[in-house]
């Protein structure tokens, strides 16, 4: 198993956290600033024309309708190895966020999520990995790994995340500046692996879902390995 997923499967606690970070916290740190080629995680045309935070949320659609219910968000999150209660935390929290503001006109389904309106939960501030339509923009992820990760490349220490909230702050936006700082802060400690460091290869995994995907093939191939034991 891979870093990513160790600290992804370690104890209760933390991984309820992490559910709420990796799900909501993340997605919705990057607003659409100016300047950057979008793209989604290597190709925004592929998988249907999705953009990379559609992706990122299709994997919470076990059914595949483009619209994720409060069901299908806790079965994703047990799929993910999370117990009954935080499942059921995250699902309440994310479903009873996303879902008014992805909601069409004409809909009463407040707890569902519209995977075609996901961008409508895109928040300001940060990095603006994410542009305002939801596309993955890899120069602005990749730049600050390369402008903050001084000591290991594509990792940041904790002492770089620091560095790297105080860099991107913009004059005025104190609501801003205290949503950067609780998230990345959250991020690193509870993201971090075994040397203290935040990897960007697990950070940027969570952009498009690929991450859910192999901690789930992960969890299955350990599961498998116990049975055979």
């Amino acid at each position: 198993m891979n870093k990513a997923g160790s600290a992804l499967l370690c104890c209760p606690f933390r991984r309820g956290l992490r559910a709420l970070l990796i799900s909501v916290v993340l997605p919705l740190l990057d607003s659409g600033r100016t300047g950057g080629q979008a793209s989604g995680y290597g190709d925004d045309s592929g998988a249907g024309g999705m953009t990379a935070l559609q992706k990122h949320a299709a994997f919470f659609d076990r059914d595949k309708d483009g619209v994720v219910t409060f069901s299908e968000t806790y079965a994703a999150f047990r799929a993910l190895g999370f117990g009954f209660a935080s499942s059921t935390l995250s699902a309440t929290f994310i479903n009873g966020v996303l879902g008014p503001q992805t909601r069409p006109e004409n809909d009463t389904a407040r707890m569902s999520i519209y995977i075609e309106n996901i961008h409508k939960g895109i928040h300001g501030s940060d990095s603006g990995a994410y542009d305002s339509q939801g596309r993955f923009v890899p120069d602005k992820f990749d730049a600050a790994f390369a402008k903050h990760g001084k000591t290991v490349p594509d990792a940041l220490t904790s002492a770089e995340v620091d560095e790297l909230i105080a860099a991107n702050r913009q004059p005025g936006d104190y609501a801003g500046w205290a949503g950067a700082s609780a998230e990345w802060k959250l991020l690193y400690s509870i993201g971090k692996d075994e040397d203290g460091l935040l990897r960007k290869d697990a950070a940027r995994g969570v952009y498009d879902g690929s991450l859910f995907a192999r901690v789930v093939q992960e969890r299955r191939a350990s599961s498998l390995e116990e049975t055979q034991a």
